[in-house]
């Protein structure tokens, strides 16, 4: 019997291919199962048509999950996709998972985090349209999420990361040419989050702001452990092509690990068994590697 409590799985939209990769990856050899894994919810819906029932569904299993982690019947959570457009036809009110999680476990100090092969990135806004990014980006909010994401890289280290914050603007603004958030929003950011971490004895760990077109080179290249992305499609389209089938959907801040593939329903492939699993097995390795690094901080 494992001494850790299991991890909970939800299927995602069951029309979707959720099931399926949930399906392989338990079956794969590449899975490591020092914590066990449970799922939760498994309805009937056929592959590749998604209903309502099976989007409640979807919606239920979220539910009895987070139910499962406030009464400590789980040590963490797996998700798979869901559609957020029929997830809102059927009174999904949340922008996402990450969203839903956050309010669920009653925690507001949250953000959005992925990580694949070489490369990390953490999101200061998420899901927004791009036109209100400017407007949302303010120091304290890149603030917060640095101190998120250097906890979390920090905990997979073992040592200070080095956190590289991307600029908004192409070529981080051009010394104000090209849009002034740099110069007022983000370098003002940086230079907290520096003086910060001088006053507890590191340096090196912020820098920045640099230009979006060349940073995730540099990370990729190993002069970074993390990027700090502006908004969602700046972190996600380079994490996407450098790791589309590794990648992991992780939610920094909660009491609990929380992590999804970086993929979403593909209904246009559910059932035919051509959906790659290793996103999702390397969402439950990463829940089951930070349940056992959760476990080891308590026992320090």
């Amino acid at each position: 019997m494992s001494e850790y409590k299991p991890i909970a799985v939800t299927l995602g939209d069951p029309a979707g291919i959720g099931p399926e990769v949930v399906r392989a990856a338990l079956n794969s050899d590449k899975l490591v199962r020092t914590v066990p894994f449970e799922v939760v919810g498994q309805p009937p819906i056929a592959p590749g048509t998604p209903t309502a029932a099976g989007t409640l569904a979807a919606y239920a299993a979220m539910e009895s999950a987070a139910a499962g982690l406030r009464a400590g019947l789980y040590s963490a959570v797996v998700t798979g996709p869901i559609h957020k457009a029929k997830m809102r036809e059927v009174g999904f009110s949340y922008p996402g998972q990450t969203e839903f999680f956050a309010q669920s476990l009653n925690t507001t100090n949250f953000a959005m985090c992925l990580t694949g092969g070489k490369l990390t990135v953490a999101l200061v806004t998420a899901h927004e349209p791009l036109s209100r990014v400017p407007l949302l980006l303010c120091a304290p909010e890149i603030i917060r999420v640095g101190r998120l994401l250097e906890a979390f890289l920090h905990t997979r280290l073992a040592r200070a990361p080095r956190i590289a914050v991307a600029g908004l603007n192409p070529h981080a603004g051009e010394s104000g040419l090209l849009g002034t958030e740099e110069q007022n929003v983000i370098v003002p950011a940086i230079e907290s989050l520096q003086a910060e971490s001088a006053a507890r004895g590191m340096t090196g760990i912020y820098s920045g702001p640099w230009s979006p077109d060349t940073v995730f080179h540099r990370a990729l290249l190993g002069d970074f452990d993390g990027v700090l992305c502006m908004y969602h499609d700046q972190g996600l389209i380079p994490l996407k092509l450098h790791a589309f089938d590794s990648g992991v959907n992780v939610t920094l801040g909660l009491p609990f690990p929380r992590t999804s593939p970086d993929h979403g329903t593909a209904f246009e492939i559910a059932g035919k068994g051509v959906a790659s699993p290793n996103s999702m097995i390397a969402a439950m390795n990463l829940a089951s590697e930070m349940v056992q690094a959760k476990a080891r901080s308590k026992n320090a």
